[in-house]
């Protein structure tokens, strides 16, 4: 059983959703970031607002250093002699048999844990010699390949992991492509309505929670109207309307599904009241099902919320002007929220779904 919250891209969940993340990891509950439209496609088409929208030009948040990656990190002494490998180097074979160990010894290790790291024989970037990683993401081959041939969203995937390591969650990546990759264009339609031929992946979300056997799960409210935001909204409002199946059996999604205010577009909007959404946006809930606000009080995590939001690098700029008044910000709607709910202190707000 877990907590899974859903995010339309990286930095989504931590900025809504990052207070209360922060309190269910200090419970013990265990934690899944769904992030969905993390996904590429063909950068070199876009236009210069749809590179601006995904953050194309902001400057590199992952250097390549020692720090970040060891492969940097000489040998003390030569690795061969001429063209022959020294005679303390272990074999191809052999040292794949050890990974394959300190994998299964990495398993156990955390399985207590509600995620787990790979523990890197090899020494790889950003892990130490017990194989806990210490700083930055784990940089596979294949995501730092990306980043350096320019793909944004490898930079932005790793911020996401990034974050996932700092508040002890699990993170699935579905890889489905941005709105921007998907042919929207300017603010118009980037946050005015979804396209016919843009359908909400309800079947894809919906196995996928499912596997995971959640205890409660997040969708964004949609606050704001940006179109990946719509449709994750679309998919927890789906859910809420799902038959039972008999080859799947699926959980009562009534007072399983919840909906977050997104940030930083409910901020911006000072949204207080459903009523403030498009008057179709949650027109397809079922009649039985009623939405009532809960609070979840921030006062004791606000500072590790706002830590865990710095480490979207690539972001802060462009949403906030810097990191001290990203911090401003998310104080002040914390506050607001809290005042509304009658919360000491600062909260968060949720909008839990329950049978009639």
């Amino acid at each position: 059983m877990t907590h899974v919250f859903v995010a339309p891209h990286p930095d989504d969940v931590a900025l809504s959703c990052g207070g209360l993340i922060a309190s269910l990891r200090e419970l013990g509950q265990n934690v899944t970031i769904l992030t969905v439209f993390s996904g590429t496609g063909d950068a070199s088409s876009l236009t210069g607002y749809q590179r601006e929208a995904l953050g194309f030009g902001t400057k590199a948040v992952w250097p390549n250093t020692m720090a970040f990656n060891r492969a940097n990190v000489g040998n003390d002494y030569p690795s061969s002699v001429a063209g022959e490998p020294a005679p303390w180097l272990a074999a191809e074979d052999r040292l794949a048999a050890t990974q394959a160990a300190a994998d299964a010894s990495a398993r156990r290790f955390w399985q207590r844990a509600s995620w787990y790291r790979r523990a890197d024989i090899h020494a790889g970037a950003g892990t130490g010699p017990d194989g806990v990683p210490q700083q930055g993401a784990v940089l596979t081959d294949e995501l730092v390949a990306a980043r350096t041939a320019g793909d944004v969203m490898a930079s932005r995937r790793l911020e996401d992991e990034r974050y996932a390591a700092f508040a002890e969650a699990s993170i699935v990546f579905l890889d489905l492509p941005d709105a921007v990759f998907r042919g929207y264009e300017g603010d118009e339609q980037l946050l005015g309505a979804v396209r016919a031929d843009d359908p909400a992946p309800v079947e894809i979300l919906r196995t996928e929670i499912a596997r995971l056997e959640p205890q409660k799960v997040y969708f964004p409210l949609g606050v704001g109207g940006h179109v990946d935001h719509q449709l994750m909204r679309s998919v927890g409002v789906a859910l809420l309307g799902t038959e039972t199946s008999w080859l799947m059996p699926d959980p009562e999604w009534a007072g399983i599904v919840a909906f977050y205010e997104d940030l930083p577009y409910a901020y911006w909007s000072d949204f207080t009241r459903l009523e403030e959404l498009p008057a179709d946006a949650l027109a397809a809930i079922p009649s039985g099902v009623a939405l009532t606000p809960e609070y979840a009080a921030t006062s004791e995590v606000i500072e590790r919320k706002i830590r865990g939001i710095a480490l979207y690098e690539s972001q802060m700029d462009r949403l906030f002007t810097g990191v001290q008044a990203m911090g401003d910000a998310i104080r002040a709607q914390a506050d607001r929220i809290g005042r509304l709910g009658g919360i000491p202190g600062g909260a968060e707000r949720y909008w839990a779904t329950s049978l009639l």
